[in-house]
């Protein structure tokens, strides 16, 4: 009798430890499978089953969390949501999370690890800690100015703090309210339908994910190219530059919108745009040179994160020389975002180096412990520093006395460089109007803001688009906000 008894104890035994075996095989091993799948309801249910870490910007917080009292019981919620929506994104319970809500959601949903309130447990216990906060970089005044100076146009906005790389606006227009696709009802998908059906693509963050040609703010590049390389040693001797001027190879003269850009200056032919003169000086510098330079300011970057993925810029690597010349002056296959020539603009403003653009300062737990900060990095080294100082002069040159007179700023020193943009079948499409420029306060010796406005308006006559007239008071209003808010 006690030989059977034992013989059932050892069974139970057996039993017993084959139970935790496949319990701990199912919390450990499996647990992420079955997280995964989308018959369980289980996670989402407890990521909704407590309020959402918020988005903070300039100390005020832009996200907020309702109680619906429903399953998923958090829903998301936004202030100034088409505002900050190219930044946050969104958090809808159909249809995910995008920008700063998906690359820092788990610290938004409280998540990350750091966040467990017990940590060293916290992969067994699967607990889940209050959700956290993500302190922009933004500039709120910036931001406004231009959103509101944008208004009902498609273009975008962009502004970068040249010495650190701190992200201070981030706009495109049209945009969208986020919270119209929080929740599960049936108006968070008529939303969807209604926003990815329009014709001006609400959804689309046009600074950072729509490339254009930029025209002749891409002078820029082809006259730094110019001064580093030693094609152009002194901006006041003539350039050798025939106007017009043919493309090497073809029959096609390229001509100009403006007077005396024959064998004109590189200080002249910048401040009055003149085509012939950059197309001619990218022949002279090479592909190789503007490749190169090209890659020092950014283009050609397919790793940029701010921290969600930047669409990177386009210069060609393989170009015959009517092709470079048409490159050189922004047109061809060039291509750029708008924080992109915000880059350019600022690398200019600064000491010749390129800084890694950054929209997160730092996350926090809700309580404000800092978790991880942000801080300055070097991206690239784009142009020598004396270089850099010779495209001030000529960046400031155009807003003093050439095309960007528009964006003067009493009280501070200001560089610019419009552009024009064709496209199109025979460059039959309206024009896209360019403005890129840079400020500092006059007694100030660092830069303050670097700005890249690009507006669309396919409304407008086709004569009246040009980057002075269209995109520069709003680059002008967009550095006054950001100085205003220095030395306030």
């Amino acid at each position: 009798m006690t030989k059977y008894i034992r013989r059932a104890v050892g069974l139970c035994a057996v039993l017993l430890v084959a139970l935790l075996v496949n319990a701990a095989r199912v919390q450990l091993v499996q647990a992420p499978s079955y997280d995964r799948n989308p018959a369980n309801r289980r996670t989402a249910i407890a990521r909704y089953g407590q309020p959402r870490g918020d988005i903070v910007v300039d100390g005020r917080t832009v996200t907020g969390s309702r109680d619906t009292g429903e399953q998923f019981r958090y829903e998301r919620t936004y202030q100034d949501g088409p505002l900050y929506a190219p930044v946050t994104g969104f958090a809808s319970q159909l249809y995910g999370t995008t920008l700063l809500e998906g690359t820092e959601d788990g610290v938004l949903s409280g998540s990350d690890p750091m966040l467990a309130p017990y940590p060293l447990l916290s992969g067994l216990t699967r607990a889940r800690g209050a959700g956290g906060r993500v302190v922009t970089t933004l500039d709120p005044a910036a931001q406004r100015t231009a959103y509101e100076g944008l208004g009902a146009r498609r273009g975008a906005v962009a502004a970068i703090e040249p010495s650190t790389g701190r992200i201070l606006a981030l706009v495109s227009t049209p945009s969208y309210d986020p919270a119209q696709l929080s929740g599960t009802g049936r108006a968070a998908a008529r939303a969807w339908e209604r926003l990815n059906g329009r014709a001006d693509k609400p959804m689309l963050n046009r600074a950072i994910r729509q490339t254009y040609p930029p025209g002749s703010t891409f002078k820029v590049l082809t006259a730094a190219a110019a001064l580093d390389s030693g094609v152009v040693e002194d901006v006041d001797a003539p350039t050798r530059s025939p106007d017009p001027y043919r493309l090497p190879g073809t029959t096609t003269r390229l001509t100009n919108e403006t007077e005396g850009c024959g064998d004109a200056s590189l200080r002249y032919a910048f401040t009055w745009s003149c085509n012939t003169v950059f197309a001619k000086l990218g022949v002279d510098v090479g592909l190789d040179g503007m490749t190169r330079t090209a890659a020092g300011f950014g283009f050609n970057d397919r790793k940029l994160r701010i921290p969600f993925s930047v669409v990177p810029s386009n210069f060609d690597l393989r170009l015959d020389d009517a092709q470079l010349a048409l490159s050189s002056i922004g047109q061809f296959d060039t291509r750029a975002t708008p924080l992109q020539m915000a880059m350019i603009s600022a690398a200019v403003a600064g000491d010749g180096t390129v800084k890694t653009p950054y929209l997160v300062e730092r996350t926090t737990t809700r309580g404000g412990v800092t978790l991880a900060t942000t801080g300055p990095r070097l991206l690239h080294r784009a142009m020598s520093a004396s270089t850099a100082q010779r495209m001030r002069e000529l960046m400031t040159d155009v807003v003093e006395k050439g095309t960007g007179t528009v964006a003067a700023i009493p009280g501070a020193v200001v560089g610019g460089k419009t552009g024009t943009a064709q496209h199109g079948i025979g460059n039959s499409g309206t024009p896209y109007a360019w403005f890129i420029s840079w400020a500092r306060s006059g007694d100030s010796m660092e830069p303050a803001v670097a700005v890249a406005v690009v507006v669309e308006d396919a409304a407008a006559e086709r004569g009246d688009v040009t980057g002075g007239g269209f995109a520069g008071p709003i680059a002008r209003a967009v550095m006054e906000a950001v100085l205003d808010s220095r030395e306030g």
